[in-house]
C-alpha cells in the first residue's frame, strides 16, 4: 500500500486542504484512495507511534490501525494529514531548525507502516510570514521565547529537506510553495491522491475566493464554465490571467504580528528564501509542484 503523510506546515492551510480531499472522496475512492476523516485515526496513530518509543514494534498494530481506520477496506493509497505529524507549533522552531524532530518523527512512520511505500507531502512558506503565524499558534507570548535563540536569517527550508533526505531517502518528497497555493491547490489534491494532472476536482481553485474580487471569481466561473475541456495547465494559466487582473490588494498583504522587523530585514528574509527554493528545486529526489 502506498501512504501518504501530509505533515503541513504549521500555517499552510492543512485543515483547509483536507476538507478539500474529503469534497472529492466518492472520485479518489473510484480510484482505489482511502481519504479518512482525521478524527478516525489522528488520535489512534498518535498513541500507536508513542508506543514504539516504549516497547518493540507491535507486530500487529499496524493491521489494527488500518481495520479501525478503514473499516476494512484495502485501498491501494492512503491519505493522513496532521500538521502536528512532526510536533507542535511551539516546537517547530529551536536550535537554528525548522523541526529538529522531523526525521526522528519520520523515522518512527517508517517503523509502524514497514510494509508500506512511504510519501511526503509539504508545504513551505516564506519565513517573513510562516514565524510570526507559528508563533501565533504557540502559547508563547514572546516572539524570541519562541524563536529559542534562533537566528531567522539562518533558517533555511532545504536544511530540514536534506536531512530528511540523507536519514530516510526511501520516502517520496513532494513540496510546494504555500506562496502559490491560490494557483496549485487542484494540483496538490491530484499529486496527493495520484491522479493524472488532467483530473478536475471539486474545489480546485476554492483559494482564489480568499484574494480575488467577487466580480473576478464570476467571471473566471464561466470562464471554466464555457472551456469544459482545458487542461490542467490551461485552467492554472487562465487562473492567474484572472488574478493578475482581479486580486484584492489588500489581501495580498500580511500583518506580522510578533517581530520587530525593519523593512530590510524583511527584504532580505525574502530574498534568502527565494534563493532557498532555488537550492531545493536542484535537490534529488524533490518533487516540487509549482504554477
Amino acid at each position: 500500500m502506498e501512504v501518504v503523510l501530509h505533515a503541513g506546515v504549521h500555517g499552510t492551510e492543512a485543515e483547509r486542504l483536507v476538507r478539500g480531499l474529503l469534497r472529492n472522496v466518492d472520485l479518489l475512492h473510484a480510484a482505489d484512495v482511502a481519504v479518512p476523516g482525521p478524527s478516525r485515526y489522528r488520535r489512534l496513530l498518535r498513541d500507536a507511534l508513542q508506543a514504539l518509543s516504549d516497547q518493540p514494534p507491535d507486530p500487529g498494530a499496524r493491521t489494527r490501525f488500518l481495520k479501525r481506520t478503514l473499516d476494512h477496506v484495502d485501498p491501494g493509497r492512503l491519505i493522513l494529514s496532521n500538521e502536528n505529524f512532526f510536533c507542535v507549533p511551539k516546537l517547530a522552531v529551536s536550535r537554528g531548525q525548522f523541526y529538529p524532530r522531523a526525521e526522528s518523527k519520520l523515522a518512527d512512520f517508517r517503523e509502524f507502516f514497514a510494509p508500506d511505500r512511504l510519501e511526503l507531502f509539504l508545504a513551505i512558506r516564506n519565513p517573513v510570514t510562516y514565524l510570526p503565524d507559528v508563533f501565533a499558534a504557540s502559547p508563547h507570548d514572546d516572539f524570541e521565547t519562541f524563536l529559542d535563540g534562533t537566528d531567522p536569517l539562518t533558517l533555511r527550508w532545504s536544511e530540514l529537506i536534506d536531512r530528511i533526505r540523507h536519514t530516510l531517502p526511501d520516502i517520496a518528497l513532494t513540496l510546494w510553495c504555500q506562496e502559490d497555493v491560490p494557483l496549485i491547490w487542484g494540483e496538490v489534491m491530484r499529486c496527493m491522491g495520484g491522479l493524472s494532472e488532467d483530473e478536475q476536482m471539486a474545489g480546485e481553485f476554492d483559494i482564489l475566493q480568499d484574494i480575488m474580487s467577487p466580480e473576478g471569481l464570476t467571471r473566471f466561473a464561466a470562464y471554466l464554465a464555457d472551456h469544459p475541456d482545458l487542461t490542467g495547465d490551461q485552467r492554472r494559466r487562465a487562473a492567474a490571467a484572472f488574478l493578475d487582473r482581479f486580486a484584492l490588494d489588500e489581501a495580498m498583504e500580511a500583518e506580522l504580528v510578533g517581530p520587530d522587523w525593519d523593512a530590510l530585514t524583511v527584504d532580505l528574509l525574502t530574498e534568502l528564501y527565494e534563493d532557498d527554493l532555488d537550492e531545493i528545486a536542484q535537490m534529488p529526489g524533490v518533487r516540487m509542484i509549482s504554477p
